[in-house]
């Protein structure tokens, strides 16, 4: 028998370290970033628990709250790369 598909909400394993310079990750560095990447993190699993119970109300909200803290991880990122460009 063949491999089975993976199904696409499947994460897969964490990838072995990289050969990368021994300097402080950007997660590190840029604790705004870390911060709203959190909260991005946090409430994607709060919805993937509960969407089966939630109304078409709580839906609505889940998903521009999902757009909000998106625009919020890129426009940190963004300012994030903006400062780091004239801190050099």
């Amino acid at each position: 028998m063949g491999r089975s598909r993976r199904s696409p909400d499947r994460v897969s394993p964490r990838a072995k370290k990289s050969s990368r310079p021994a300097s402080t990750p950007e997660r590190r560095r840029n604790r705004a970033l870390r911060e709203v990447l959190d909260d991005l993190v946090e409430h994607v699993r709060l919805i993937s628990r509960t969407v089966q119970t939630m109304t078409p109300e709580e839906v609505t909200y889940a998903q521009e709250r999902l757009e909000w803290l998106a625009d919020e991880v890129w426009r940190t990122a963004v300012e994030g790369s903006e400062t780091d460009a004239t801190d050099t």
